[in-house]
């Protein structure tokens, strides 16, 4: 796996303590990672914010350390090896990252991980970056009225005796490695809904996906509500992606800052949306299509989000179209295409946005609409079997580990057979959308409609298929595909021979194009 932030670490497991008050912010805390580093590597720098470090220890020894604003950094001899394991004990109030507030219901204090986009280092000594990845273990001692909900698959809770009777201690483990921003903790009154043993015979681990939904007691009637398709989601994901990667998955109601966050197999949902009950199909959809993309495959570096967020927002379309049909799914793309047309920031930066270093502006129309649009035009361009076998490919070559565009974009053009570097280079890599203005003639003689094609000159010629429906005066409609070159103005023919004039063009019915259209 390649790391791309701190290339000379690799974070293997971490193995995380967290003491959670009975009221207020303060934490006490230890953090062991198990690390490997590379040749010639004499110092682990781990990022952590805000937080007082008491003491480090590298192989149960203690080690000098420096603290800076930013970060520890750890003295690690050469005698110790390549693989070793640094604990750092450490505490304070913690600022972000986890949230820790009283529940609006309850007065009670609740404290949930928040850690989207490198907001894990204001309570974890961590390498917070996607291009590293690694497993956790979480041991959380807590008030006994809370419910702890983690990571992975629940291994203790046990109520601890005097001097700490009152408080209990629970243990989750993940195994399969995630990175950082995934990697969370949530701990309040909550009721536990179980959605039963799902998507069986579809996921890594032998058996069934169980899934639940956590929620604030009062709001158990909730439940499954909005979730009740929660296990045909993950099924049919998949079917069309590969097996579900992770050892369950979890509803939370939660206190995010996002309308869900797709946490590792404990996904969290705004407080908000449980107490209005305005959860939606889509954001659980979306939300769960994560597991596979951003989560058991993540995008190594952040421009490259359209790889989570974009995934996400198709499958989610995906979803749409195998539950409510054909026509909903291009009602979804239509209303997809006009917010992403009416994005100031489609018109002014690409997708692949490498010179955005405010990663929360990165949660934008090209990351999740144009992003999932474009997977769209590529499903349009190779056609169904290539591009289902292309997300199989990619998913199955990278799963639990990192990836870049140029990993999808040669799946893609290994299930076409055919080169897309101008594909993904005029969707991702520039601004912008296409402008078609069209007008039509029909030659008698040849028994051909000839189209013209016109495109904009806001931004370079895109090259594309276009869709063409032909109706008749009977309403009897003949659909034709046409190939448009990156070109300014093109004249082609239509591939089909008619014995009198349509009585109308119909152009991309089905909206496979991310453009403006005019007809003259």
């Amino acid at each position: 796996m390649t790391h791309t932030y701190r290339p000379a670490i690799d974070a293997l497991h971490y193995d995380l303590t967290i003491m959670l008050p009975d009221t207020g912010a303060r934490i006490a805390a230890r953090a062991t990672l198990e690390l490997r580093r590379a040749a010639g590597a004499d110092t682990v720098v781990l990022d952590l914010l805000d937080l007082t470090v008491d003491s480090v220890a590298v192989n149960g020894r203690a080690a000098p350390f420096t603290r800076d604003s930013v970060s520890v950094r750890i003295a690690v001899p050469v005698s110790v090896g390549d693989s070793l394991q640094a604990t750092v004990w450490y505490g304070g109030i913690v600022r972000d990252g986890l949230i820790i507030r009283r529940d609006s219901a309850t007065g009670e204090w609740t404290a949930f991980g928040d850690n989207w986009p490198n907001r894990a280092r204001h309570w974890i000594p961590s390498i917070d970056h996607p291009s590293d990845k690694a497993t956790v273990t979480w041991t959380v001692e807590a008030p006994s009225t809370r419910t702890v909900i983690a990571n992975g698959v629940l291994v203790e809770e046990t109520p601890l005796t005097a001097p700490l009777a009152g408080r209990t201690r629970t243990v989750w483990h993940e195994g399969k490695p995630i990175p950082t921003y995934l990697m969370v903790i949530g701990a309040a009154r909550l009721a536990m809904l179980s959605l039963g043993q799902t998507a069986c015979g579809m996921a890594e681990q032998p058996g069934c996906v169980p899934q639940s939904v956590y929620l604030s007691p009062e709001l158990r009637d909730y439940a499954p509500g909005p979730f009740a398709d929660a296990g045909a989601m993950v099924a049919f994901f998949g079917r069309i992606a590969g097996p579900y990667p992770y050892e369950k998955l979890a509803h939370v109601q939660s206190a995010t800052r996002f309308g869900g966050m797709e946490n590792a197999t404990a996904i969290f949902y705004s407080d908000g949306a449980f107490r209005r009950r305005s959860v939606g199909t889509t954001l659980i959809a979306h939300e769960t299509a994560h597991q596979w993309f951003g989560n058991a495959v993540t995008g190594r570096e952040w421009a490259h989000l359209w790889l989570s967020e974009g995934f996400a927002t198709y499958f989610a379309a995906l979803w749409t179209e195998h539950s409510r049909g054909d026509s909903a799914m291009r009602a979804s793309m239509q209303a997809m295409r006009r917010g992403i047309i009416d994005s100031e920031i489609t018109a002014q930066r690409p997708v692949i946005d490498t010179a955005q270093t405010n990663l929360m502006a990165l949660l934008n129309t090209n990351s999740y609409q144009k992003g999932g649009f474009t997977l769209h035009m590529l499903r349009a361009v190779v056609g169904d079997s290539a591009f289902f076998q292309a997300i199989r490919a990619y998913y199955a070559a990278h799963v639990h580990e990192t990836a870049l565009t140029d990993d999808f974009a040669r799946a893609a053009e290994q299930a076409h057979g055919q080169p897309l570097g101008w594909f993904f280079d005029q969707w991702l890599r520039r601004p912008g959308y296409a402008e078609v203005s069209t007008s039509w003639s029909y030659d008698a003689s040849a028994r051909r409609v000839l189209l013209q094609v016109r495109q904009g000159g806001r931004w370079p010629p895109y090259r594309f298929p276009l869709a063409v429906v032909l109706r008749d005066t009977s309403g009897t409609e003949r659909r034709v595909t046409v190939e448009v070159g990156a070109e300014r103005e093109q004249r082609l023919t239509l591939p089909v021979a008619l014995d009198r004039a349509p009585a109308a063009l119909l152009i991309d019915p089905d909206a496979q194009l991310l453009g403006t259209f005019t007809t003259h």
